[in-house]
């Protein structure tokens, strides 16, 4: 792998420039978007996308998402687009959500580790944007962090992952919503939710009227089962440390976690529930604010090991809107280890 002497660039014209580019160069870039960073190359160029895959040592079985700037240029990108599409896109593109279609010929099996589909979406930050435009590409862009680890939403998290290994970040300050984007799989009889964001499973089924979800949106994604989207089959955001899932009231949470205390015991915590723990935490939003959870989460995760965790107890959130979210996020940090106290 080539080693970079990576820049940092602004997130204005000249950085834009810079960036597009790059990418027209077939090099990979760090980008904002209002999801998570994420790392973009030329999604129609086979060795550029494989660059992704040697930054982020990413398994070459898990897809990538594209990116676009203008919903005209999905046609070329995909086989059909039924109507269930262009209802979403109505209602949430440019946004945090991610469609899957049947994929055109013209989309490398790199992009969609060797499945007849392609995921795509249209982000919202208006860097994204920009750079999407200027580079006049269609780009692959996963989470620009090392594989497993959490995804970046600060400069300061890309640079922990990616200095050195690619050539240019751009700076688009922090990103808004905090978790990657909701994925939904519209290549069945019945659309099927495939990754849980802060679209949530109520706001797509209002919209289309039904959709059904993915097991492995709770549940381990069986052995030998494709991923048809991105985070479906890895332990991903996942620290140094041992991270556990406690589902718990906040007294029994404490309780609990106080009888495990020791050298490396840690706890992640919601705001204002901190107070009586006997051991090192990290706050993560308040337990009935899911959108603020979403945000935070994946810094938590990074500040655990800032803090020298060893083993995690992570206070578990709701399961239910945006929370079903977090909830994916920490469960796959957690390789699926939960402890039920209630």
């Amino acid at each position: 792998m080539n080693v970079y002497d990576t820049c940092l660039l602004k997130g204005d014209e000249k950085g834009i420039k810079k960036a597009a580019e790059l990418l027209r160069q077939g090099e990979t870039v760090a980008i904002p978007t209002e999801t998570v960073y994420g790392l973009a190359a030329n999604a129609l160029d086979h060795k550029a996308v494989c660059r992704i895959f040697e930054a982020k040592g990413r398994p070459q079985d898990n897809p990538l998402i594209v990116h676009i700037s203008d919903i005209n240029r999905l046609e070329e990108l995909v086989t059909d687009i039924p109507n269930s599409a262009r209802i979403l896109a109505d209602k949430y593109w440019p946004g945090p959500l991610t469609m899957i279609f049947n994929r055109s010929l013209i989309i490398p099996e790199s992009v969609s580790a060797g499945l007849s589909t392609v995921a795509v979406r249209m982000p919202s930050h208006p860097v994204a944007q920009a750079i999407i435009k200027a580079a006049d590409l269609p780009l692959a862009a996963p989470s620009a962090n090392r594989s497993g680890s959490p995804s970046p939403t600060t400069v300061a998290h890309v640079l922990q992952d990616m200095q050195g290994r690619i050539p240019a970040i751009v700076d688009g300050g922090e990103c808004e919503v905090g978790v990657e984007s909701t994925v939904v799989d519209l290549t069945g009889k019945q659309p099927k939710l495939l990754r849980p964001g802060v679209i949530t499973p109520e706001m797509l089924i209002s919209a289309l009227g039904g959709v059904g979800i993915h097991p492995a949106v709770k549940t381990k994604l069986q052995d030998n089962e494709p991923a048809v989207s991105p985070g479906l089959k890895y332990k991903h955001y996942s620290p140094k440390a041992n991270v556990l899932l406690v589902k718990a009231s906040p007294q029994r949470f404490t309780d609990f976690v106080n009888g495990q205390k020791g050298e490396g015991t840690a706890a992640m915590c919601f705001d204002g529930e901190e107070g009586a723990l006997l051991v090192p935490f990290v706050t993560y939003g308040s337990r009935h604010d899911s959108k603020a959870q979403a945000h935070r989460v994946f810094d938590a995760l990074r500040r655990l090991d800032e803090i020298g965790a060893a083993t995690v107890y992570c206070s578990c959130p709701d399961e239910k809107g945006i929370g079903l979210a977090v909830y994916n996020r920490l469960l796959r940090a957690a390789g699926y280890e939960v402890i039920q106290l209630d």
